[in-house]
């Protein structure tokens, strides 16, 4: 039996951690979903809060059981992951608030761009002619299942602008981290995770009050409302974990483009559990069109010349961590 080369063991490393990603976000999609529509717990930051706290106290007993090693994030760098993070989770919250369903669409789509710019402003990225067009069959097709009415508001398209960017550089800033500080998955997390939960746990119910005029404590909990918080707790820490692991392999554009699989994914299986009047004939048109970008996509930036690094030096802490060990994120001095 021949041997593994190395380029085919990296390509199941990759499809698998695609797959534990693409798992857990549907799957807590769907059991979020279950929660806010079934049993009214409309408190989305605070969840997001205590998803923080449950992948805190995963790495902790991690820590302890020997699988996290110590390692050094600089507090500057993680109070800016932090603000780009958060500001993420609010943005995203009160764009939805504030805007259509079909505005708030469109702004999501329009990460793909402005996390493109992002690796060509700050890694020297370059795309060839077919990984363009790749990315614009994707939006396309996503647009298609997805946009529905478009009004704008001048406080929404506010809103959409700061959740963009914050999302797109929070995405960037992962792969950096992991990039320039030899941070594997489990230690970035390790890092991040108990400042987002204190401070999403201080600031989600404020928010969620403001945007519901619900308070969180007020809540009529029962035994399975209860169930299902804490199954969705359980999911996030695969979701969060998984976000982390595919961003540093992949880097943040990759992951937005393949990520509206996930989108397509999280439609039909709303038109099953949910009942929803949801897969119609251009909804079914704009996922066939998604997936095919999709594939264009895989094919293209994988040639040489379709995504590649015009001038990158390794930092330092990761030329010394590529000779003393392996991280999450594999080689990337020639393709992104």
């Amino acid at each position: 039996m021949a041997p593994v080369s190395k380029a085919d063991k990296k390509a199941a490393v990759d499809a698998a951690a695609w797959m534990f990603n693409v798992v857990t976000s549907v799957g807590i999609i769907m059991v979020n979903k279950a929660l806010m529509a079934t049993y009214g717990f409309s408190f989305a930051t605070t969840l997001t809060g205590l998803h923080f706290a449950t992948t805190t106290l995963m790495t902790a007993i991690l820590r302890c059981l020997g699988y996290i090693q110590p390692s050094h994030l600089p507090f500057t760098e993680l109070l800016k992951f932090i603000l780009f993070a958060n500001f993420s989770i609010v943005g995203m919250n009160v764009s939805l608030m504030w805007n259509s369903v079909g505005f708030y669409q469109i702004a999501k789509l329009s990460m793909i761009p402005v996390s493109c710019l992002l690796e060509v402003v700050f890694d020297k990225i370059r795309y060839s002619r077919d990984t363009k067009l790749s990315i614009g069959l994707v939006l396309l097709g996503v647009g298609v299942c997805t946009i529905t009415d478009v009004s704008v508001n001048t406080k929404g398209v506010i809103a959409a602008f700061i959740a963009v960017w914050s999302t797109s550089l929070q995405q960037y800033y992962v792969h950096y981290l992991q990039r320039k500080y030899a941070l594997s998955s489990f230690n970035l997390l390790g890092h991040t995770a108990p400042a987002q939960a204190g401070t999403l746990l201080i600031v989600g119910p404020i928010l969620d009050y403001w945007l519901t005029n619900k308070r969180v404590d007020k809540y009529d909990y029962n035994l399975v409302s209860t169930m299902f918080v804490v199954l969705s707790c359980t999911i996030a820490i695969g979701t969060n974990l998984s976000q982390f692991i595919c961003i540093g392999r992949f880097t943040a554009v990759s992951f937005q483009v393949l990520g509206h699989m996930k989108t397509i994914l999280v439609l039909i299986m709303g038109f099953f559990f949910f009942g929803r009047e949801g897969l119609n004939l251009h909804v079914v048109i704009g996922m066939v069109i998604a997936v095919l970008g999709m594939i264009w996509y895989g094919n293209a930036s994988s040639k040489p010349g379709g995504k590649e690094r015009r001038s990158y030096s390794l930092p330092t802490a990761h030329r010394q961590q590529k000779h003393g060990g392996a991280s999450d994120s594999d080689s990337h001095e020639d393709k992104a």
